[in-house]
């Protein structure tokens, strides 16, 4: 019976692997929704929930109640820009000159983490995995 268990081997299935498009495409998926959740939560704040955000964002103090209502709402467009690409896009570059102008540093840098991660989105859906 020993001698048996040596050449009878368990069958066991292959781990099934996605093609590298498919891993891709599941992956900007992920940034993508992260992206417009940021966008989205942000935006409710500002445009619905503007007292809120004055005291979390200080730089949201500065701006008339309507322009930053209106931000807000741009940014929800803009997530769901990022979910639903064919219907509309964004232009980050607006808030780079936004908070230059202003010398607003820390801001910059999170808004260039997000235009980073934006950018590779963008990369993603039209030269890796387009829809």
């Amino acid at each position: 019976m020993g001698s048996l268990n040596r050449h009878v081997s368990i069958i066991r299935p292959s781990p099934v692997a996605l093609p590298m498009e498919n891993q891709v495409n599941v992956a900007l998926w992920i940034v993508q929704v992260f992206l417009a959740l940021a966008f989205f939560g942000a935006g409710f704040d500002q445009a619905l929930n503007y007292n809120d955000a004055q005291r979390r964002l200080p730089w949201v103090g500065t701006l008339p109640r309507a322009v930053a209502t209106l931000i807000g709402a741009l940014e929800i467009l803009g997530a769901i820009g990022l979910i639903v690409p064919a219907w509309t896009g964004t232009i980050p570059s607006l808030t780079v000159i936004f908070h230059s102008r202003r010398h607003e540093l820390p801001q910059l840098g999170f808004s260039a983490f997000f235009g980073i991660l934006a950018a590779l989105v963008a990369f993603g859906r039209i030269v890796v995995a387009p829809f």
